[in-house]
C-alpha cells in the first residue's frame, strides 16, 4: 500500500496551505497539491469548473492519496449542501478516492469541540461571509456575529497572527460556544492556542480542521499543542 497522504485541490492564489500542512502534519503523512483557478476573480459556476475539477481529481488519483480534499472554504460553502454534494461526487467519481470538502471538515470539527453557536471571522467581503452564514444555518449551526475584512485575495496572507488575534478579541461574544476563523490562505492557524487560552473557548480554523478531519479519516491518532482543543486527546 502507498504511504498515507492527502490530495488537495486548492485555489491557484493560495500561498499558505502547503507550508501549513507540511508544518503541522505528523511525520510520514504526505501532502500533494493540484491548483485550480476557481476563487476570487477566477470564480466560476460548477458547470463551467467541472471539466477542470475532473482533470484535477484524475491527476491526483495517480498518486493514490488516502483522501482528496476540495480545499476552499468559501467555494465549498457558497451554494449549500446540494452544491457541496455535487463537488464531492464529481471528485470521487473521477478519482476513485475518498473525498471531503473543507466545509465538511469544519462541521466535523465543530461537532468534536461542541460548537453550535459561533463567531465567524474571515478576510472576505460581507457577501462571501453571508454565503458561509447561510451554509452553516442549513447545516444546523448559528452564527451569532460575523466580521469580514473585505480584503483583496492577494492580501489574505499578509495579515499577521497578532493582527488576527486582535480582530478576534474585538469581536468576541460571551454567548458563543467558540470561534470559526475561516479561510485556507491566512496565518490564522498560528493564533489558535493563544486565543483558546485567552478566550477559554474552542477555536476552529479551515486548515486546522481539514488536517484533523483527514487524519481522522485515515485512522491516525495525533495531538499537537499549537492546534488547540480539536487535537487534544486525539
Amino acid at each position: 500500500m502507498p504511504p498515507p497522504s492527502i490530495g488537495l485541490i486548492i485555489p491557484s492564489a493560495n500561498r499558505l496551505t502547503e507550508p501549513q500542512f507540511n508544518t503541522y502534519l505528523p511525520a510520514g503523512v504526505g501532502t500533494h497539491v493540484t491548483r485550480l483557478r476557481m476563487a476570487g476573480k477566477f470564480r466560476k459556476p460548477l458547470a463551467v469548473l467541472k471539466p477542470e475539477l475532473i482533470q484535477a481529481a484524475e491527476a491526483l488519483s495517480d498518486i493514490k492519496p488516502s483522501v482528496i480534499v476540495f480545499h476552499c472554504t468559501a467555494n465549498s460553502m457558497e451554494s449549500g449542501l446540494d452544491h457541496e454534494k455535487a463537488i464531492v461526487d464529481i471528485i470521487a467519481q473521477a478519482s476513485g478516492c475518498p473525498t471531503i470538502t473543507t466545509a465538511q471538515a469544519l462541521t466535523q470539527a465543530f461537532d468534536r469541540v461542541g460548537i453550535k453557536k459561533m463567531v465567524l471571522i474571515s478576510p472576505y467581503v460581507q457577501s462571501t461571509n453571508q454565503l458561509e452564514v447561510n451554509y452553516l444555518s442549513e447545516t444546523g449551526y448559528t452564527v451569532l456575529h460575523e466580521k469580514g475584512l473585505a480584503l483583496d485575495s492577494g492580501a489574505y496572507s499578509e495579515i499577521t497572527p497578532e493582527e488576527w488575534k486582535k480582530i478576534v478579541k474585538e469581536n468576541q461574544r460571551a454567548d458563543a460556544d467558540g470561534y470559526f476563523l475561516s479561510c485556507t490562505n491566512t496565518r490564522m492557524i498560528e493564533t489558535i492556542a493563544d486565543l483558546e487560552r485567552d478566550l477559554d473557548k474552542p477555536v476552529i480554523n479551515s486548515n486546522q480542521a481539514t488536517i484533523w478531519a483527514c487524519l481522522k479519516k485515515m485512522g491516525i491518532a495525533y495531538s499537537h499543542p499549537k492546534l488547540g482543543r480539536l487535537f487534544s486527546g486525539n
